[in-house]
């Protein structure tokens, strides 16, 4: 069976990165708050002589509500962040008559990472925003075999 999502359409984006500023927080005529936050994403490449360097990306995200007044609280320059959003398209005409345009991000989560105190996660491998912590594996111990210290066979069926 074939199932077609031709007609279907996908506006997911997800990136990590840094605050290249801290957070400007505004509100809307309404009351409603919406924070502003500039993060800027590393992509690396060989370079002519065969190194590997980091080509940064600047991608404007816009976070509304009570999650944008937290993070205009708890974030700051530097800060790593992981957001999870849609891209969002506007055009507009300046006072001289020149058309523009922008795509940034509008946020659905923004994770804050690393430590507060710090603005960035320990580094790592010499990478900023990358940790070598171990994930919390207690979900996964080895359970006690069915009827292990209970005397073998009080198994309820």
């Amino acid at each position: 069976m074939l199932i077609s999502v031709a007609a279907t359409n996908v506006n997911v984006v997800v990136i990590t990165g840094n605050l290249t500023k801290d957070p400007e927080l505004r509100s809307t005529q309404g009351g409603t708050p919406v924070c502003n936050l500039r993060v800027a994403v590393n992509s690396r490449r060989k370079n002519a002589s065969g190194e590997w360097e980091d080509k940064p990306n600047y991608f404007d995200v816009t976070v509304w509500g009570a999650q944008g007044e937290n993070c205009a609280t708890y974030l700051s320059k530097g800060r790593p962040v992981a957001v999870e959003g849609r891209l969002d398209w506007r055009e507009w005409e300046t006072t001289d008559g020149n058309k523009r345009q922008s795509v940034s991000i509008v946020a659905n989560s923004v994770q804050f990472l690393g430590s507060r105190e710090g603005g960035g996660a320990p580094q790592s491998n010499g990478i900023q925003g990358q940790s070598d912590v171990p994930a919390d594996t207690s979900d996964f111990e080895q359970a006690e075999p069915i009827g292990a210290g209970s005397g073998g066979d009080d198994i309820p069926f």
